[in-house]
């Protein structure tokens, strides 16, 4: 049976290496960073600070910020401006989140805990990717 993670399990910091596929443009990308799960009253507050290499494009640096926490016995998570993003049960961890007209999927492993992933599947009219992002603790 795989690890099923409450909340307070994330607290702290990763680093987050992700892979990017985009099929659209036929590039391949990739970021390496540090995240950070903060306690903000009930709620933990992610950010994500990293180095995002995109095809041939020079690197830049890639910045994300969310909010996460309990709804029921599920996870919310929101952008960082509190707007609704996905939720996801941790037994069974996948979402969906519709942003007209694309299509985000999202599946967590949390199988190898601590070591974690998410994988995103995006498609739309101008998207076709891929991400897979990889969470170990220093």
């Amino acid at each position: 049976m795989s690890f099923v993670p409450e909340l307070s399990d994330f607290l702290g910091e990763w680093r987050i290496n992700r892979r990017i596929e985009d099929r659209l443009s036929s590039q391949q990308g990739r970021i390496a960073g540090q995240a950070w799960f903060r306690p903000d009253g009930p709620v933990l507050r992610y950010r994500e600070e990293g180095l995002l290499r995109l095809g041939s494009a020079p690197a830049m640096t890639a910045v994300r910020d969310y909010i996460w926490h309990k709804d029921g016995e599920r996870i919310a998570v929101e952008y960082g401006d509190g707007r609704p993003f996905h939720d996801f049960d941790p037994a069974t961890p996948a979402a969906c989140h519709f942003c007209d007209p694309d299509d985000y999927h999202v599946r967590y492993d949390f199988s190898r805990w601590p070591d974690w992933q998410a994988e995103w599947t995006v498609s739309g009219p101008r998207k076709d990717y891929t991400m897979i992002s990889r969470y170990v603790r220093p």
